[in-house]
């Protein structure tokens, strides 16, 4: 299988770069502004996925978004059934926050030979969910504890756990509609810990709090809930993350 999404992500990393990913819920995934926006601000990553998908909109949503585009479609799965070969990668979840055996290796192994035989690339992550104020539909999903708001330490051996344990990323994640954004501190400490690419989401809904989280360390940006609110957001976003890379 290619690593091309890989090598992406692990390049910007080394030359100090941000990437931008637009995280969409199929579910509510119904006209071509978001698309034609991330085009537009050159987008580097689209994610597709949720906790739970209801409409059966799961494989057409992929479909749109490759003969639209030829940013990266990345799966961004709630469960093992959000599986597509139409994408181009699979985040391959490990819930290293929380002790819910299904979600560190049990859907795994039931998904192994069904991604062994699509041409998705697997990309190892450790997720990890952050507090982040309210009881998110990830939480409650996946019948987890998070990692507490101000636990920097325990957020950063467990990250490294996962790195030592030959996770390629790590992804740390307040959920959707989260009130509060990973804390500065938690995501310096994190970064600073392992030497491999972190993603950041949950709750960044503005130029500021994005600005922040890459300040802080943050090798990847992701937005989901804000731009369902607020399409204009993608640019303005984008923008910001990437006034990084000049």
């Amino acid at each position: 299988m290619e690593k091309d999404i890989y090598d992406k992500i692990s390049k910007s990393k080394r030359e100090g770069k941000k990437l931008f990913a637009v995280l969409i819920d199929p579910d509510k995934f119904d006209s071509m502004e978001v698309i034609e926006n991330a085009n537009k601000a050159a987008v580097d990553l689209i994610m597709v996925g949720g906790s739970l998908l209801s409409n059966g909109n799961f494989e057409k949503c992929i479909e749109t978004l490759k003969a639209a585009s030829k940013i990266p479609v990345i799966l961004f799965p709630g469960n093992n059934l959000q599986i597509s070969p139409k994408a181009d990668g699979i985040l391959l979840l490990s819930l290293i926050s929380g002790r819910n055996p299904e979600l560190l290796i049990g859907k795994h192994v039931v998904a192994a030979p069904l991604l062994r035989s699509s041409k998705l690339e697997i990309l190892p992550t450790g997720y990890m969910l952050i507090e982040s104020g309210k009881q998110t539909a990830a939480l409650y999903m996946s019948n987890t504890h998070p990692i507490p708001y101000d636990k920097d330490d325990i957020a950063a051996c467990t990250s490294l756990a996962g790195e030592l344990l030959g996770l390629k990323l790590i992804y740390m994640d307040g959920g959707s509609g989260a009130m509060k954004t990973i804390s500065e501190s938690m995501i310096k400490k994190v970064s600073s810990t392992i030497s491999i690419p972190l993603i950041i989401g949950g709750g960044i809904n503005s130029d500021e709090k994005a600005m922040k989280a890459c300040k802080a360390g943050a090798d990847v940006i992701v937005v989901g809930n804000a731009i369902e609110n607020d399409v204009s957001l993608i640019e303005s976003i984008s923008k910001a993350v990437h006034s990084f890379n000049n």
